[in-house]
């Protein structure tokens, strides 16, 4: 595991609802978000998105409830928006290859 004993999930079906929630909360409540934030995001050339998405993980970790998925604290939160955004990076590098290819 990538940040043992500061990502709690409990189980996998868990897991699948939270990134369920997450992507209802990243459609609804994350744009709002940028929009709000869009001075401060420019002032710090887009890291303060980092934070908006370690927000988007504390709430979502509230609506499901702190001892089925929870962070140990708000660093350990945009370290895990920094690894997402990272992996998803990566995963649409490659997919823009694969298909790429194929034209």
């Amino acid at each position: 595991m990538l940040f043992p004993n500061q990502v709690f999930v409990e189980s996998i079906t868990m897991a699948i609802l939270a990134s369920f929630v997450l992507s209802i909360l990243n459609a609804l409540v994350k744009p709002i978000l940028i929009l709000l934030s869009l001075p401060l995001n420019i002032l710090t050339f887009g890291l303060f998105s980092f934070v908006i998405s370690a927000g988007m993980l504390q709430l979502t970790s509230n609506v499901l409830g702190n001892f089925r998925f929870g962070f140990s604290s708000f660093t350990v939160s945009i370290l895990v928006a920094v690894a997402m955004a990272l992996v998803n990076a990566i995963v649409s590098d490659h997919n823009i290859d694969k298909y790429a290819d194929k034209r």
